[in-house]
């Protein structure tokens, strides 16, 4: 048998135990290690000399007389190999951590000298106990630190403060303004116990207890910006005088964050809480320029704060949450939402609860509590009087250009220090002026007419079409009396203004074949000339591209009505070609085109032109193509710019740079997009000169130049525009009625009929009059420029089979031989009995509107009132009675009112 097979001989005396025994024993008899064997475990393994001093299997060869001695050998030489438990690679050790050789003690006992496995990695006790007493330890001595490196605040040093300088287009300076500190400190005594409680009811309830700091509130906030989220203000009323002190560090970071804690920590262990209620309301800012509690009880209410009332007190405590959102004057310059309409809204339910928690918390009486259930009266925003006249119009302008394109906040324009270099042209501001008050003076008389002329308003911009700098604004008759800015966002309809988007969508995309269905390519439609010709029948039938009539959701039947029911084209089917439908202002015409060329298409040539998105409003009606949308005043002049630079766009802005002490922090930099072809451009400016030429903007001409201009009247007559342009200059001018009294809750446009005088307002009147004054004199030294002569454009859609006759006025029948007409067919009013013609969501029906909630007024309104709006027939016969629930609008500069 083999050598390597043979069982070994078992040993004798008892088996391996007593082997083993007996190799402990003294007199073992070992044998001398072989030659070359250093010791280690690995050096016996295999061993199979079994005689008198042989190993056993596995055991270990010891040449030091024990076990001891050994592990002593073992350490000097490096300990064991990894793997090799006490009883070697066999023994009970094996396959397990072990422990750390012993030796000198570590400070820090981790991993576990002392354990096996997992459990050497399971810190002790007494470790944790030690980690968490360094810790806090540490944290006590960095507070202790912080504490001791931080001053108490001086209130009284927030008044000061540093001017912001405006200056006119040629560099000479507008005004000062924004640096001014509108604040007189007032004694805790003087401070209405009301408005005390007002402030403790909503924003700290616990303040005459708590220690002035909330861990949680300061634990979000530092969360927040650790994350790069937005900071938070102070959570408590301390934490906020702290904040409003400490105005020479205003950065938001969390080393700021940590300052203001140990500051509000000083605070409230060492200033009587009387003291900081007083600093608090002393330093706040409740806006309107107003810093402190009786600069803002005179801003609002013209009376010293210790006469205020507990409702205006509530009041007064909501405008610290941000009078942006707050202020019922509202801020739709800096914020689209904040209209008067929202604000009035949200400041009268945060003033009523305020007045709640304060009943709740015993501060006020439930009986005195129910005195004040509306908003106080307040009083115009605007008192200084260096930003009079048009002035304050042109600071709030140019103020929110600032904040909503840069990264310049609020804030930091109310701590001053800025040099705003603005686009507007002195001399152009105030020609503008003057003409629209000579038109004002002239024909406008409140106290004789008052039923007609009080609530009138005008409204203007001004722009270069090169570059789209705003040169002039009219925003009212004085920035201090009249504080919503009608250059800006109004709500007031444009009306027929809106029809060259129409046109110039017709020229750009084409209309769509109808047999071709909806799913047609790009091929498949005709670009149109401004020759073709479309019906421009009174009462027509607007139809959808395939033939079919359009109807609503009701599946009812619309008529589309002209400006004095009248049918302009050649008879029998009043046939009238783009140009002389523009011309005569035709909404027949206007309307069939953008059902052709589709809405969609109508609503992008707008955007391209330069209007905002959330001025466009009703873009799945027909009668969205003449004009029931609001953009403002300096929008439409820029849009028309477009037009005037052969399809350049460029976006309206106020503002060329900004400088600091630190140098230019803002330069505008025009960004110029190519909106439409040069073609389609000219050959709408070319359309727009016989509008004023011989249409219904003759008023407009200005002798020796080329003029390009459109007329707009509104459903109600409670809007009239004329927008029109010459190569150097576009220029936009509304006029509307709108009694937004402060007292009023919901802003109103009203009719004009009779205004001025006049039977009926018309673009083609005021508007143009106050237009022709001032481009006469604005374009005075510029020499005369012509527009680029047009190429021609697009096939002719719907030609005559014979040369094309002379175009006639014809009016339209009497309705009377007309038979009554069923539900499904042209009836759209449910109303039981019939009176005269009267317009309904797009046209008219012949059995009149039913005037809705927030629909058009008298004979004018539509079917479901606000909801679907409708085209009158007045002169642009443009809008629908969208009524009051649009009497605010969306169509500001940068979008629902941000310049």
């Amino acid at each position: 048998m083999s050598e390597h097979r043979r069982k070994p001989p078992q040993p004798q005396g008892g088996g391996r135990a007593a082997a083993r025994r007996g190799q402990s024993g003294p007199a073992s008899g070992r044998r001398a290690a072989p030659r070359g064997a250093n010791g280690s475990p690995a050096d016996s393994y295999g061993s199979t000399s079994y005689g008198s001093g042989s190993y056993g299997a596995g055991e270990e060869a010891r040449p030091y007389g024990g076990r001891a001695a050994a592990r002593r050998a073992a350490q000097r030489s490096g300990g064991r190999r990894r793997g090799a438990g006490p009883g070697g690679p066999n023994g009970p050790g094996r396959g397990r951590g072990r422990a750390a050789p012993p030796g000198r003690k570590r400070l820090i006992d981790y991993p576990r000298s002392d354990k096996y496995g997992w459990q050497r990695w399971m810190p002790s006790w007494k470790l944790v106990a030690g980690l968490f007493i360094a810790f806090v330890g540490s944290l006590v001595a960095v507070a202790g630190v912080g504490y001791a490196m931080v001053d108490v605040p001086d209130v009284a040093k927030t008044a000061i403060a540093q001017n912001n300088v405006y200056y006119w287009a040629d560099g000479s300076e507008m005004v000062r303004t924004g640096g001014e500190i509108n604040r007189q400190i007032l004694n805790y005594s003087d401070i209405p116990r009301e408005m005390r409680y007002a402030v403790i009811s909503q924003e700290n309830k616990t303040f005459e207890t708590d220690s002035g700091i909330d861990v949680k509130g300061i634990a979000r906030a530092v969360f927040n910006m650790a994350r790069g989220g937005q900071t938070q203000g102070g959570s408590t009323i301390t934490q906020q005088y702290v904040k409003n002190a400490m105005l020479d560090d205003q950065s938001q970071t969390i080393s700021r964050k940590f300052k203001e804690i140990f500051v509000a920590i000083k605070v409230g262990a060492k200033v009587p809480k009387k003291q900081i209620m007083a600093g608090y309301l002393n330093s706040a800012y409740y806006g309107r320029g107003a810093y402190g509690l009786q600069a803002a009880s005179r801003a609002y209410f013209n009376k010293d704060a210790k006469d205020l009332n507990a409702g205006e007190c509530a009041f007064l405590a909501a405008m610290l949450k941000g009078a942006t959102y707050y202020d019922p004057a509202g801020a739709t310059s800096i914020d689209p939402s904040a209209t008067p309409e929202d604000n009035k809204r949200r400041a009268l339910t945060q003033m009523q609860d305020t007045l709640d928690k304060m009943v709740k918390y015993g501060h006020l009486s439930a009986t005195e509590r129910a005195k004040y259930t509306t908003l106080p009266k307040w009083q115009n925003p605007r008192s200084n009087t260096r930003l009079s006249g048009q002035i304050g119009y042109l600071v709030d302008l140019a103020k929110a250009y600032v904040i909503n394109n840069t990264d310049i906040t609020a804030d930091d324009l109310q701590r001053g220090g800025y040099q705003i270099h603005t686009t507007f042209d002195k001399k152009k501001v105030h020609e503008l002026e003057t003409a629209v008050t000579k038109v004002r003076q002239a024909n406008i008389k409140p106290k004789e007419r008052p039923l007609t002329d009080t609530y009138v308003q005008f409204g203007g911009a001004s722009v270069d079409p090169k570059t789209g700098a705003i040169v002039a604004i009219y925003g009212g008759e004085d920035a201090t009396k009249h504080f919503t800015n009608n250059a800006d966002a109004t709500g007031a309809q444009v009306g027929s203004t809106f029809k060259p988007f129409v046109l110039a969508a017709a020229m750009r995309d084409g209309v769509r074949n109808p047999d071709l269905g909806p799913t047609q390519g790009p091929g498949e439609r005709t670009l149109v000339s401004p020759k073709s010709r479309f019906s421009g029948k009174n009462k027509l039938k607007i139809k959808n591209y395939d033939g079919s009539v359009w109807t609503n959701e009701k599946g009812e039947e619309w008529l589309q009505r002209n400006d004095g029911d009248e049918s302009l084209g050649s008879p029998p089917d009043y046939m009238i070609d783009l140009r002389e439908a523009m011309r005569e202002s035709v909404n027949s015409v206007y309307v069939q085109l953008g059902m052709d060329v589709g809405l969609d298409k109508v609503k992008q040539a707008a955007l391209d032109a330069g209007l905002l998105r959330d001025s466009l409003t009703g873009t799945t009606y027909p009668s969205f193509s003449i004009g029931i949308s609001d953009p403002s005043a300096i929008r439409m002049a820029g849009a028309y710019a477009t037009f005037a630079a052969s399809g350049k766009q460029n976006d309206p802005y106020s503002v060329t740079k900004v400088v600091n002490q630190d140098g230019t922090v803002y330069t505008h930099h025009s960004a110029t997009k190519q909106a439409f072809t040069a073609k389609v451009a000219d050959n709408v400016t070319d359309v727009l000169k016989t509008v004023v030429d011989k249409g219904t903007g003759t008023n407009a001409q200005l002798p020796g130049r080329e003029v390009a201009g459109k007329t707009g009247t509104t459903d109600g007559n409670k809007s009239a525009w004329f927008v029109g342009y010459t190569p150097q200059l576009s220029t936009a001018i509304s006029m509307f009625r709108l009694d937004d009294d402060a007292s009023n809750k919901q802003r109103k446009f009203l009719e004009m009929y009779g205004t001025g005088h006049q039977e009926k307002i018309h673009g083609a009147s005021f508007p143009a009059e106050i237009w022709h004054d001032y481009m006469l004199q604005a374009l005075q030294g510029m020499p005369a420029e012509s527009f680029p002569a047009p190429q021609p454009i697009g096939e002719v859609v719907h030609a005559a089979p014979s040369p094309t006759p002379t175009p006639t006025v014809t009016r339209s029948q009497s309705p009377t031989p007309t038979p009554t007409p069923t539900p499904s067919a042209t009836q759209t009013s449910p109303s039981p009995t019939p009176t005269e013609s009267h317009c309904g969501f797009f046209g008219c029906a012949d059995n009149g509107g039913q005037t809705g909630d927030n629909g058009g007024t008298d004979n004018n309104g539509g079917a479901n009132g606000g909801d679907f709006p409708s085209p009158s027939s007045s002169e642009s016969t443009d809008t629908g009675g969208t009524g009051n629930s649009r009497g605010n609008g969306n169509g500001g500069f940068f979008g629902g009112g941000n310049p």
